[in-house]
């Protein structure tokens, strides 16, 4: 079973959407997939998403409610086969890790190799939505390449 990690700052935003909908649109395309989310920082592990990340995701009939942020750890370096982050600053963290294959979400889904904005930072709801229809955008191709695979792994 292959294995995708989404990385964000606190993994409670980004990361969990991220994580809900591939775990959606794996269980809806019997994709054997197995997907998890993680922080580069630990500044609020074992804390559920934000509410409007749950609220934005509840909206698409997704629940993240129950995940709970957790950091890197260093087995997720052989754990994961293909590591997904958010934005530059989280992939440069993670290569300097030790992580040798890492992505950034915006290399998919046409987002012209975007960062995903962090919407914890935004005033309101709008930022969120925002962020879940670009996360959506690369999540589906990059499930569509890992499934016809067209994407190198490690």
């Amino acid at each position: 079973m292959q294995s995708i990690l989404f990385v964000c700052l606190g993994n409670i935003c980004r990361s969990p959407l991220a994580d809900g909908i591939a775990n959606k649109i794996a269980r809806e395309n019997d994709l054997e997939l197995y997907i998890d989310s993680a922080g580069t920082s630990a500044f609020h592990k074992g804390e559920p998403p934000c509410e409007n990340s749950q609220k934005v995701a509840q909206k698409y009939g997704i629940d993240i409610s129950a995940l709970k942020s957790r950091p890197i750890v260093p087995k997720d370096l052989e754990e994961f086969d293909i590591v997904v982050t958010m934005d530059e600053q989280n992939k440069k963290d993670l290569l300097s890790y030790g992580f040798k294959k890492v992505y950034k979400l915006g290399e998919f889904g046409g987002l012209g190799n975007a960062d995903i904005p962090d919407p914890y930072y935004y005033k309101g709801f709008k930022g969120f939505e925002l962020v879940y229809e670009m996360i959506e955008k690369g999540v589906k191709d990059l499930l569509d390449k890992v499934e016809n695979a067209k994407l190198d792994k490690k």
